[in-house]
């Protein structure tokens, strides 16, 4: 019998949709690992204003299979670029109200760095190229889809893509 422990699987890059309420708690449960020993988050909430105009609610609608094969490619260039344990990310479809969780990205590193870069990574390549669309409710006037826009202080980009 031998004493040899076996090498841990590295766990695959996770990106879903959801139709129901996100639970952080749940999804950070999913990648904790002793190998880790930083955790970063961000979580992408529905907010009260946008462009100077009050937001009742927003609704989100995606082309579920090209989003989840963009968002595995995205978590998987992050695990290429950063020495990451786990990533995963979560985005919301349907009707969500102010407040709600719209997005939620997660990622354990043995060190903090690693885990702020590959996140900060994540959303921004998420927000550019997965095909989730916007529609905003508001206060008064009708409601309009809304297009993705990336800061302007960009992670670097994917390999191939212009700047």
């Amino acid at each position: 019998m031998s004493t040899k422990k076996a090498k841990a699987a590295q766990p695959t890059p996770q990106f879903r949709l959801a139709g129901a309420p996100l639970d952080p708690e749940r999804l950070r449960s999913e990648l904790l690992d002793a190998r880790a020993g930083g955790f970063v988050a961000f979580e992408g909430r529905v907010r009260r204003r946008n462009d100077g105009r009050e937001v009742r609610s927003l609704e989100y609608e995606a082309y579920a299979e090209l989003a989840e094969k963009e968002g595995a490619r995205i978590l998987a260039e992050a695990r290429a670029r950063h020495p990451i344990v786990a990533a995963a990310a979560v985005h919301r479809v349907g009707h969500l109200q102010v407040g709600d969780i719209a997005v939620w990205v997660g990622v354990t590193a043995e060190h903090r760095d690693a885990a702020f870069a590959a996140c900060r990574y994540i959303i921004d390549e998420l927000k550019a190229r997965v095909p989730i669309w916007k529609k905003e409710h508001y206060a008064k006037g009708v409601p309009v889809w809304v297009s993705n826009r990336v800061s302007a202080r960009r992670s670097p980009r994917a390999p191939g893509r212009k700047s």
